[in-house]
């Protein structure tokens, strides 16, 4: 069981969809629920949900994951283990909520679809970014200059999104919460394991035996050299899917060489506490695996490191693209959206969605100047004003 501060109560999984109460945050109710899955809170009952990204029909799942308390990493003696899964350090971790799926291509390409819009907003003189309002603003990716490659290996709805940069998915969290009110952002390190363990001290959330791997993911030795539609494996314990293999998934964390020594006289952190923040373009962390892997790599412990140079060396742009990827393994690359339960003041949302390091900001503004970027604000408006200017 799952030492936790809040009680996690799971019961037989219904179709049904819980909505929030009228005077709380969507996710969330006061009374408890009758069946699914639930998370009791001192701010009420946490609830799976869905939501509609603006102007479609497209619908992203969140599930809630109670808070706790449980050691990152992997002990000396698991086999397969990597230097940097360790030394293991207790992470006390608050509740949230998290994307039952890796974000699809369905999701994300209505992400994409935005930069045209945004360019046409700048050419009507609409929803004019400013330096009062331009911590509202988000740069939307900018348009494939060869699809083929990006979709090497299908852009099926229900596939995952891949090839995005840490950066423009950091980026597709800040749309997200600025059209809904939420903060939507990356997990942290520790939370991504903490939320694939579900409770679990063993190499995968299902225990130690790699032969059972292929019911719950998609890796080198079942997916047929290509990544899969999300969610046709089993889940973990929490209700997430495909945490192990499939695709892997971006966090906030810098990769470091030497792990968690740096917390290692700590005898206890938080999760916020934790993060590695970047302080350099890579290697940025990924985690869960993919499948182009082994069965080694989709642990829960297991993670692997960005490399720019690497990833980006068939991109003809100078600079390089701050959005796209376009190189092995970056094809194997995607990510999950994360909602906490204990917001944070806006003000100190920027390290969670903007470049934090000189030279992607560098990037980035390298490409607004020439006219290949776009900034545009998101908020509540942004759908309405969406409709205005499409065809």
């Amino acid at each position: 069981m799952i030492r936790t501060s809040v009680t996690l109560v799971v019961l037989a999984w219904t179709a049904a969809w819980a909505t929030a109460d009228d005077a709380l945050p969507m996710g969330l109710v006061k009374e408890k629920p009758a069946t699914g899955k639930y998370v009791k809170t001192d701010k009420g009952y946490m609830v799976p949900y869905q939501l509609t990204l603006p102007n479609s029909e497209i619908v992203f799942e969140m599930v809630p994951v109670p808070g706790g308390t449980f050691k990152m990493g992997s002990p000396s003696q698991e086999p397969g283990r990597n230097a940097d899964e360790g030394p293991q350090v207790e992470v006390r971790v608050e509740p949230f909520w998290m994307g039952k799926h890796e974000v699809t291509w369905s999701e994300y390409k209505q992400f994409m679809n935005l930069y045209s819009i945004l360019k046409e907003f700048e050419t009507r003189g609409m929803r004019k970014v400013t330096e009062q309002n331009k911590g509202d603003a988000i740069t939307a990716p900018t348009e494939l200059y060869d699809p083929g490659i990006t979709f090497s290996y299908g852009e099926e709805p229900r596939q995952p999104a891949v090839t995005m940069t840490q950066y423009a998915a950091k980026q597709y969290t800040k749309w997200l919460s600025g059209v809904y009110g939420h903060q939507y952002r990356l997990p942290a390190e520790a939370e991504w394991e903490y939320a694939c363990r579900a409770g679990t001290k063993t190499r995968y959330h299902f225990g130690d035996d790699a032969k059972k791997l292929g019911e719950y993911a998609w890796f080198y030795d079942n997916a047929d050299g290509a990544m899969q539609d999300v969610g046709k494996k089993k889940p973990n314990p929490f209700g997430l899917y495909d945490m192990h293999g499939n695709v892997c998934e971006w966090v906030l964390d810098q990769q470091l060489e030497n792990g968690y020594q740096r917390l290692a006289d700590k005898k206890s952190v938080t999760a916020a506490e934790s993060i590695a923040w970047p302080t350099k373009p890579y290697p940025r962390v990924v985690r869960g695996g993919s499948w182009d892997d082994d069965a080694k790599a989709c642990r829960s412990a297991a993670k692997m490191g960005s490399n720019d140079v690497e990833w980006k060396s068939e991109d003809p742009n100078i600079p390089l693209s701050p959005w796209w990827y376009t190189t092995e393994p970056a094809h194997c690359v995607g990510f999950r959206l994360l909602r906490p339960l204990n917001e944070l003041p806006k003000e100190k949302m920027g390290k969670y969605w903007e470049p934090d390091c000189e030279q992607i900001k560098m990037d980035v503004d390298a490409r607004l100047e020439e006219g290949r970027g776009v900034l545009g604000l998101t908020d509540k408006d942004l759908p309405k004003a969406m409709k205005e200017v499409s065809p």
